[in-house]
């Protein structure tokens, strides 16, 4: 199933993408001569990788009865320093907020997303090496 995203150049290197969902503006930073007016392209890759784990995790955790309070994915990656620059390492954290959190159900949430769903972290794996980290930040029942 092919899908399409259009991108149309508003001048300097900032790009309006209208894609699947909605648009934004893409744009670099002045020091590569944009004018920092949108996301950077591959700060739009983690950000991917963070909703697409994050949408599994939504469902996963709601199917396996372990709903949480609030959640955080945080995702940084590092940059080759040769040109082509690209994430060779990349770091998920997981911060799950609630009371009585259901750790087991979780990680395995977290294992299914990461082996099985997430088709974003399955490309992710082909060029970089994938870190996930888990922190649960549990409310004092009252």
């Amino acid at each position: 199933m092919a899908q399409e995203i259009k991108t149309q150049w508003l001048g300097n290197m900032l790009f309006n993408a209208d894609t699947l969902g909605g648009n934004f503006k893409i744009d670099a930073a002045a020091e590569s001569g944009g004018q920092g007016k949108g996301v950077r392209p591959k700060a739009l890759m983690l950000t991917s990788l963070a909703g697409c784990t994050g949408m599994d995790m939504v469902s996963l955790l709601k199917k396996m009865r372990a709903e949480v309070d609030d959640m955080e994915i945080n995702v940084s990656g590092e940059l080759t320093d040769e040109h082509p620059k690209f994430y060779n390492k990349v770091t998920l954290e997981y911060i799950f907020y609630g009371k009585d959190l259901k750790k087991d159900k979780i990680e395995k949430a977290i294992k299914l997303s990461a082996d099985k769903y997430c088709g974003v972290m399955e490309m992710f794996r082909q060029f970089a090496e994938i870190t996930t980290v888990v922190k649960y930040k549990e409310k004092k029942s009252s």
